[in-house]
């Protein structure tokens, strides 16, 4: 896997669901052994269902382990000023309107659209990168294409 970005409030949390997680694939562990012992298999719904959370502990496992392996830290220390890029906290206005917006971008693990934090491969946050204070800027939305102007940027870690 590639590069990820995030905060290092992202890196740490996913360092403990990964402890989290472990722990958790050795209690089922101990409980698939449990229901290992009930006798036949087939009939056995318990050891299915422990089986089945094994496995999908396991992907999870693998997932933030792979995650973290290509995990960059973005911190104020080398974030370029005025530059909207990840780590930046953006006001924007939709053109031809007095709709302000204001998003945070971060790494797809940290999103939370409902609080303002964005994915920067979201498609808001793709036609924002890389522009700085004034720029008016054409994003390709799933609604069509709408123009915004960019009114500040400040870091947000």
């Amino acid at each position: 896997m590639g590069e990820t970005y995030m905060t290092r409030a992202g890196y740490e949390k996913l360092v403990k669901e990964l402890e989290m997680l472990k722990q958790r694939k050795q209690e089922l562990s101990l409980e698939i052994g449990e229901t290992r012992e009930q006798g036949d298999l087939r009939e056995n719904a318990g050891y299915h269902f422990a089986r089945e959370k094994q496995s999908e502990t396991l992907r999870r496992i693998a997932e933030i382990e792979n995650r973290l392996s290509g995990a960059k830290i973005i911190d104020d220390m080398n974030l370029p000023k005025g530059e909207v890029i990840i780590g930046m906290k953006v006001t924007i206005r939709e053109v031809g309107t007095t709709d302000d917006y204001e998003y945070t971008l971060v790494g797809a693990e940290e999103s939370d659209p409902a609080s303002g934090r964005i994915s920067v491969h979201a498609p808001i946050a793709q036609g924002l990168l890389g522009h700085h204070v004034g720029d008016e800027v054409a994003v390709n939305l799933p609604g069509g294409q709408t123009k915004f102007k960019v009114l500040k940027i400040e870091p947000s870690i």
